[in-house]
């Protein structure tokens, strides 16, 4: 079967699915929409939100060793390790959590960077969401050691091997290179990059961002050999509040914050928040029963992998509808007036994110037509601090950042083509 441009769920199976998240077709307040930028924040998967609270109820500490406390504590126990087995892939290795993702990321980068007593130079992208790439920045000053950024393909919309391997060298003690792009949708080839970085220096530390790729396929950190990757649940159908981020065995002992008494390779400060962690498993569970659609495993990791791996194909076969429309609605490529940026046709290269513009219409007067239409999308421009390096290194002064979700089905996708053409036709 060829899945070049992806693979639909069936019609009834999508509805399904939809079903199973909050408000997906419209706000209690604002009416019927359509919500195109889960890149921001997913849409909420309702059995994430519903066990978040029920566990909120209870003022139990799970740090206690019987009744409710005890139960309580197994959502923490029992969370750390499917996040870490199931999500991460880790057959070892420790896990931080932290009131957000950029939090994980600047505490591993952190300890990494202060701990290891070697080392001249860090290297990270200028495609890098800010936490990743100002945690290098800051640490680099911190430490005195040079700080070194790699530059993004301007066609691509993403961080080539070759390029990166033109920064690494034997004095290099660490590596930061996203899992994808959060403006371009561009997936990096992580393993690749992190093995070629390896065999220039065997000792580098290989951290990756992958809370852009989380929510549309697999992270597998064994098979990348990277010592740091995090994602955050507000992305991944998931709750705010929190983030979560995998450690490889060597960093997970090595000198961080934590209680003088508890054992080296713990991370945890204070009693952690069982209900995120419920939540998280909820978000779990609704992807392995995805798998169970496509697949007679029992294993949960093959499970989880599978129904990633349909979330990615449904998402490439709405990407493709997204660029090439059909015979009734003309795709972004060919609606006039509109500009797809970074754009290719490899989509296997791709999550579900378009960088688009349309000649004429400044981007946040465009988001605002947008949302007067029902449609809800954002504006990545120079001005933001979350965007201007990264806008930049691409070469734009900005884009409309476009990004549906595997639970959306066709109609969404036409629905958005024939508002687009609209207001593209406007000017």
């Amino acid at each position: 079967m060829d899945t070049k441009n992806g693979l639909l769920f069936s019609d009834e199976y999508q509805r399904s699915l939809k079903e199973q998240f909050c408000y997906a077709d419209d706000d209690p307040k604002y009416g019927s929409r359509l919500f195109f930028e889960n890149s921001g924040g997913s849409l909420r998967l309702k059995k994430a939100v519903e066990v978040k609270a029920a566990v909120e109820e209870f003022p139990d500490c799970p740090e206690r060793v019987r009744g409710r406390g005890y139960e309580l504590s197994h959502y923490v126990s029992d969370g750390t390790k499917e996040i870490l087995e199931i999500v991460f892939g880790a057959k070892s290795g420790a896990l931080i959590t932290e009131l957000s993702a950029s939090q994980t990321m600047f505490h591993a980068v952190g300890t990494i960077m202060e701990g290891a007593g070697w080392g001249k130079n860090a290297v990270t992208s200028s495609l890098e969401h800010p936490s990743a790439h100002d945690a290098v920045e800051y640490y680099c000053e911190k430490t005195g050691r040079e700080f070194r950024v790699v530059p993004a393909n301007k066609t691509t919309g993403g961080i080539d091997p070759d390029e990166v391997m033109k920064y690494v060298d034997k004095d290099t003690v660490l590596l930061s290179i996203m899992a994808a792009s959060n403006i371009s949708g561009n997936i990096m080839d992580i393993k690749e990059i992190a093995r070629r970085a390896k065999e220039i220096n065997p000792d580098i530390y290989i951290v990756s961002d992958a809370v852009q790729h989380a929510p549309h396929a697999v992270i597998d950190v064994e098979d990348w050999g990277v010592d740091v990757a995090n994602f955050a649940p507000y992305k991944f159908f998931g709750v705010r509040g929190c983030g979560f981020a995998y450690v490889s065995d060597r960093v997970a002992v090595m000198s961080h914050r934590k209680l003088t008494h508890k054992p080296a390779n713990v991370w945890a400060l204070g009693t952690p928040t069982p209900g995120n962690f419920a939540a998280m498993m909820a978000v779990i569970d609704y992807v392995c029963e995805i798998g169970k659609h496509f697949s007679d495993s029992t294993d949960r990791r093959a499970l989880y992998v599978e129904g990633m791996h349909r979330i990615h194909l449904q998402e490439r076969a709405l990407l493709y509808r997204m660029l090439e429309g059909t015979n009734e609605v003309p795709g972004l490529r060919h609606i006039k007036n509109v500009e797809v940026y970074v754009d290719m046709e490899d989509l296997t290269y791709k999550d579900l994110i378009v960088a688009m513009g349309i000649k004429g219409i400044e981007y946040a007067e465009c988001s605002q037509k947008y949302l007067e239409h029902g449609v809800t999308i954002f504006e990545r421009l120079k001005s933001s601090p979350y965007s201007q390096r990264i806008v930049e290194s691409l070469g734009l002064e900005g884009a409309l950042r476009v990004s549906p979700l595997h639970c959306h089905g066709t109609d969404d996708i036409d629905r958005f083509l024939r508002i687009t053409k609209e207001i593209a036709e406007s000017v």
